[in-house]
């Protein structure tokens, strides 16, 4: 039995590469400090797996942001406002990914989406009319002779060009169609060249498989890949999917010359009944995706091990791996020093997961594998009860009823009502909640952390804090304000931190986008709110300004969705019990005088099901009551608030407008306003405030800029119920960019108005 790895997380289990990157972007550091980091990096991800045992390693998984630009770069396909710039190639990547604002011009970022139903953001090639599509870099190729060097024999990995051709963008007048076969020479060339250099496997990825295909995208599939694949010469390939199963394209996949196919046999419901159905090729071999890539469960190794035998009776050659790419769990259990043994026992992140590979494949290669210490040992670490489960919590959820997810009266009415309470300007203007998390706040939350300052001192510098952030927002004229969230260190892991029922740890980190890197909680046991989380915060901004202060919640879909959740559990359940905590506190804030409540939902598109036919029964039956049940019992007079980013919302629109919120605010900029056509043509009724800039680029829109928008919106959807703020939360951004940008916002907002009036 082999072993092979789909990808490897990269960000460093210190998080050095986004050190070092961040340090580069600041011009505190030299391209040579950063590809020393790069390379080390590098080198310590394969030997860990090459310690471990694992057969096929896998090259070119790093990367310096996304390894969806990278293929785009490989490729050529970079826009022509990015050659343009004349920069380099790394900072042409970059101005890609970031944006660009100086000296050579000022260019957007490309669009950037959720990468399937995971917390990691890719950004969405696009591919222009003029483009020559090409092997035009020369990553790929390094990094194999750069392992090939340290003696390490590598399975080079990048994006399959059917799921490329899907994911990018046209944006001109030729479509997939119009590119096929410049696609099919491209990667005839890549995988001539990787032969040459000695590759003996390469891996393709094709996580677009697992989705709803037609016939049509089965035909485009087949018309690349059929005279792709005949050209090969030295190297195999295999094609490797996850996050589902490939029920739809599974016999295409058989008959097309592929040497190997990846299969998830976690996430992938029917891959095994696929297999009894159909059978698989003689001459191909099955990698098959049997740890949790995605979650940090240790694996029991008797289920494993019967899903192997399942397997074995259909399949002759079987390498055994994980479902997915580890790139969406933490480095390893070693790091963490403070949680104890009646914790770690039950965990497995990325290094762990390989020992599990490691030690099954011993356990298989044994004459007696129910007899080796390895399989006892994992027995017993399963042996009793995790956690004994809270019968109060329970029994609230077993008592909901319908009347706990209605809220009264209904939207029309509320509208009128928050209308003459509120009296806003046309376009009112606001923030979606964070503010810049300076040094000197994560310094402060250190210190506390530390007890080298006491709870008091935090506190005293966070309302400080608090009464800056308050005074700013007035001076330049938002209309609705935030008091800014510094005491929180995440947005989800903050609100587990204050509520019953969460695990936590000190290096627990996953990649989200390029640099942004974020520690999602454990949820352990049954959730509950023993004690007001944000209450106190608020009420202290409110105090501070005649105008309306938001309290700033998360909602329990995204708390769900951005932890590791259970698995003895059903994610219903659990999103019921975190949705009665937050409603807990929801009712506490209006009860203390805060009128208007935002709850972000930022992950509710996150984990639809990717295929349609499950969306209801599997997901959207109890995500959108768990949000309703959040808000349903406040007074028609408190106006709720959500927002949500970084998705493709049009295929769930109406579903967003049946969570029945007051305001909800988008992520819009970025995809160039797209979904405010989607909104007009859906009859959205919820207040929309599709977002006017885009906050993960540190260049500083203008105010024109920022009216084309505004105008782009009124003309679509009218002025009546339209909000004017950024894309996102502006936690990571810096202080001069941020409020820079937000005087623009409300300058273009106050001029749009003039105009409304003229």
């Amino acid at each position: 039995m082999l072993t092979s790895v789909i990808g490897y997380p990269r960000i460093g289990a210190s998080r050095e590469l986004k050190f070092a990157v961040e340090k580069y972007f600041k011009g505190e550091s030299d391209r040579e400090e950063l590809n020393r980091v790069a390379a080390n990096l590098r080198s310590a991800h394969w030997n860990v797996q090459k310690h471990h045992g694992i057969d096929f390693i896998p090259s070119n998984d790093f990367s310096y942001y996304d390894h969806v630009l990278d293929t785009a770069v490989l490729f050529n396909l970079i826009p022509e406002r990015y050659r343009a710039l004349e920069l380099d190639p790394l900072d042409t990547c970059f101005a890609m990914a970031r944006g660009y604002q100086g000296p050579r011009g000022e260019v957007k970022p490309l669009a950037m989406k959720k990468w399937f139903n995971t917390n990691y953001h890719y950004l969405v090639p696009e591919i222009e009319d003029s483009v020559q599509i090409q092997v035009a870099g020369s990553k790929i190729f390094d990094e194999y002779e750069e392992a090939k060097r340290q003696k390490l024999e590598t399975k080079p990995v990048l994006v399959g060009a059917f799921t490329l051709l899907k994911l990018a963008k046209f944006t001109g007048r030729k479509k997939a169609e119009h590119v096929m076969a410049d696609i099919v020479r491209a990667y005839q060339d890549l995988l001539n060249r990787l032969g040459k250099q000695g590759a003996r496997w390469i891996q393709l990825d094709e996580p677009y498989l697992v989705t709803d295909l037609t016939p049509e995208d089965i035909r485009m599939f087949t018309e690349l890949y059929r005279p792709l694949l005949s050209a090969k010469r030295e190297v195999k390939v295999l094609v490797q999917t996850y996050f589902g199963d490939v029920r739809d394209c599974y016999e295409t996949l058989q008959i097309l010359p592929f040497d190997g196919i990846g299969l998830d046999f976690v996430d992938g419901t029917q891959s095994l009944s696929l297999l009894k159905q159909y059978g698989f090729a003689k001459e191909k071999t099955l990698f098959a995706g049997v740890i949790n890539g995605r979650n940090i469960w240790a694996s029991r190794y008797a289920d494993v091990l019967q899903t192997i035998q399942d397997i074995q009776q259909f399949a002759q050659n079987v390498v055994i791996g994980p479902s997915c790419s580890l790139l969406h769990v933490p480095y390893s259990i070693q790091r963490e020093t403070r949680l104890s043994k009646e914790y770690t026992r039950y965990l497995a992140f990325a290094e762990e997961k390989l020992r599990e590979l490691s030690e099954l494949k011993r356990i298989l290669s044994d004459g007696n594998p129910l007899e080796t210490e390895w399989y006892k040992h994992n027995e017993e670490r399963f042996a009793g009860v995790r956690c004994e489960p809270d019968k109060e919590v329970r029994a609230r959820v077993a008592a909901l009823t319908d009347r706990d997810f209605t809220r009264l009266p209904e939207r029309p009415e509320r509208k009128e009502i928050q209308k003459q309470k509120f009296h806003f300007p046309a376009l009112p203007t606001t923030t979606i909640g964070s503010l810049p998390q300076t040094p000197d706040v994560r310094a402060a939350r250190a210190a506390c952390r530390k007890k080298s300052i006491s709870e008091t001192e935090y506190k005293q510098f966070i309302f400080d804090k608090i009464r800056q952030c308050i005074r700013r927002q007035e001076e330049i004229g938002l209309d609705v304000l935030v008091h800014g969230e510094f005491e929180r260190n995440d947005m989800v892991e903050y609100f587990g931190e204050c509520l019953e029922g969460f695990v936590f740890t000190e290096n627990g980190w996953v990649q989200s986008y390029g640099t942004r890197c974020v520690k999602p909680p454990i949820i352990w046991g049954d959730v509950r709110r023993s004690r007001p989380i944000t209450v106190e915060y608020a009420v202290f901004a409110n105090q501070l300004t005649n105008k309306p202060v938001k309290g700033m919640l998360t909602g329990p879909v995204t708390i769900l969705n951005w932890s590791f959740p259970r698995e003895d559990l059903s994610p219903k359940e659990t999103a019921f019990q975190i949705a009665l905590a937050i409603r807990d506190e929801v009712l506490d804030l209006e009860a203390h005088g805060i009128d208007i409540i935002q709850i972000d939902e930022a992950a509710i598109r996150e984990k639809l099901p990717l295929r349609k036919s499950d969306w209801y029964e599997q997901y959207l039956s109890w995500a959108i009551p768990a949000f309703r049940l959040v808000h349903s019992g406040v007074k028609p007079e408190t106006q709720i608030h959500t927002h949500m980013c970084y998705s493709q919302f049009g295929d769930m629109i109406r579903e967003i407008d049946a969570m029945d919120a007051d305001v909800i605010t988008f992520e819009a900029a970025r995809s160039n306003l797209e979904i405010v056509d989607t909104l007009k043509e859906s009859g959205f009724q919820t207040n929309v405030g599709p977002g006017v800039y885009d906050v993960h680029s540190p260049r500083i829109p203008d105010v024109d800029e920022i009216k084309q928008a505004i105008r782009r919106m009124v003309r679509t959807l009218g002025s009546d119920g339209l909000w004017v703020n950024p894309d996102c939360g502006l936690k990571t951004r810096g202080e001069a960019e941020t409020w820079a940008s937000l005087r623009n916002l409300v300058q273009a907002a106050v001029e749009i108005r003039a105009e409304l009036h003229s």
